[in-house]
């Protein structure tokens, strides 16, 4: 297995514990919690079963049955008429077991939770009086629907306050990760491929796993958005309707955030989805904020009640700049479209996205990952200039970071125009910000840097995309 080196020691500390543990694992969807799971444990759990997506109690209860027979087949094991009849036989198998530690796999746990189910009661018994009174059960529980997990588990307010003692947020593959997928797939694409890719599909392992290696990047772009039975061509309305009831509030908000590349506050997502309540605007940005697609910031200089909302799915930024209502994205369209003005726009502001979702790295090349700061970005007041800095590292030690990235096919050229654009910047920021801090300008490009007289002097720091790997 690729990666994942901290989730799978915290599993083997856990096979080695004195007492039960009640694991939560939770991430966005396709992300690789059930396969993490099944391969640390080599799929030898006690009892393993997964639950339906919108089905009934009734075929819930069926599904636990079947998963709880194979398990022990010589059982004249009934179909359960509750949740609590269903914790009880599995009680009464896993007190058969002899084994030092009895491991119990939960999967999609949310999508039992149907209305008046008790679901959650059951579990909560089950866990109290039962489980947690012993000192050999592993019982892991596991579901894509982040807000579910946090807000009915996790911060349960009830029986299960507190019961929770091990909690995994499962993220998407950093570009090291997916370099090192790629190469176990025999792949001989270079860095410069890897992060291009990693702009459309993100760090999510589902989709890197469906890449053909014998392809280049663009080619496999082409095959998975833009060929007619593409794999993910239609992934973008799948993935939401699976992870949220009343999804096309999740999708309007995912929607207005994919035209505003900096984020939108959240009366301008109200507006923009043209709703009256602002009620559902919480309950969704809530949800999306719990599941990865979306993170809030403060810009800087700004206060809390100034955050900005910003799409950080880069598979769906990619759906929504290039696949939604393009009637023209038939097969080798993202081949013929490279370099074009289009192309440009998205590739530039993606690598912004990318060196974002990769700030640790970038602060471990700067050698400053021991001291504390914050990520933001920052516009100027003045339209006049339209100076703004897409990423500034404010750091505890009196100096902030202003970060300028170019994706670039060759090494970065710095020419006349756009050193006075620069130093414009700086001049802006340090005038509007009134900063005492000492200001640095730090370049991150795909190959660097070629040095000339408008380099010399101007750039303190001259990082390339080798740096995001680390």
């Amino acid at each position: 297995m690729v990666g994942r080196e901290n989730e799978r020691a915290l599993f083997q500390n856990i096979l080695k514990s004195s007492s039960s543990e009640f694991v939560a694992v939770y991430g966005r969807r396709r992300v690789g919690k059930t396969y993490l799971i099944r391969e640390v444990f080599n799929n030898n759990f006690h009892f393993h079963f997964t639950g339906m997506a919108k089905a009934s109690l009734r075929q819930q209860l069926i599904n636990f049955h079947t998963a709880l027979k194979k398990r022990n087949p010589e059982k004249d094991f009934t179909v359960p008429a509750t949740w609590f009849d269903a914790f009880q036989q599995l009680t009464e198998h896993i007190e058969k077991s002899t084994d030092d530690r009895k491991v119990i796999f939960i999967d999609e746990l949310p999508w039992i939770d149907t209305a008046k189910s008790n679901c959650i009661s059951a579990l909560e018994h089950f866990w109290n009086s039962w489980a947690s009174a012993r000192k050999d059960i592993v019982l892991i529980v596991c579901g894509s629907s982040a807000s579910w997990m946090i807000n009915k588990l996790i911060n349960n307010k009830g029986g299960l306050h507190n019961r929770v003692t091990k909690k995994i947020k499962l993220l998407p593959f950093t570009l090291k990760e997916c370099e090192q997928f790629l190469a176990e797939k025999k792949s001989n694409w270079n860095r410069y491929q890897i992060v291009e890719a990693y702009m459309a599909l993100g760090g999510i392992p589902y989709y890197w796993n469906a890449l053909e290696p014998g392809y280049s990047a663009a080619q496999n772009i082409d095959r998975l958005f833009f060929s007619a039975n593409g794999l993910l061509r239609e992934e973008f309305q799948n993935l939401f309707a699976s992870l949220f009831k009343k999804s096309e509030n999740h999708v309007a908000i995912v929607d207005a955030l994919g035209t505003k590349a900096k984020g939108l506050s959240r009366k301008e997502i109200i507006k923009h989805a043209k709703w009256d309540s602002s009620g559902t605007a919480t309950k969704a940005i809530t949800e999306l904020e719990a599941s990865g697609f979306i993170r809030k910031y403060v810009p800087f200089n700004k206060k809390t009640k100034e955050s900005v909302y910003q799409l950080i799915d880069l598979y769906s930024l990619f759906y929504l700049r290039f696949i939604k209502g393009n009637i023209s994205a038939t097969e080798n369209f993202w081949i013929n479209a490279i370099d074009s003005p289009q192309h440009r726009t998205w590739s530039g502001y993606s690598f912004e996205m990318v060196c974002l979702l990769h700030s640790h790295q970038i602060k471990k090349e700067l050698g400053i990952q021991g001291i504390q700061s914050t990520e933001s970005s920052w516009r100027s007041k003045s339209t006049k200039n339209g100076a703004q800095i897409d990423l500034v590292i404010d750091r505890k030690d009196e100096t902030v970071n202003l970060c300028e990235m170019k994706f670039s096919v060759n090494p970065f050229i710095i020419d006349k125009k756009y050193a006075e654009v620069l130093r414009n910047k700086i001049g802006t920021f340090r005038s509007e910000t009134k900063t005492r801090k000492a200001v640095m300008l730090t370049m991150i490009t795909t190959y660097g840097l070629k040095k000339n007289e408008y380099s010399q002097g101007l750039i303190q720091n001259d990082l390339t995309m080798d740096c995001l790997f680390e």
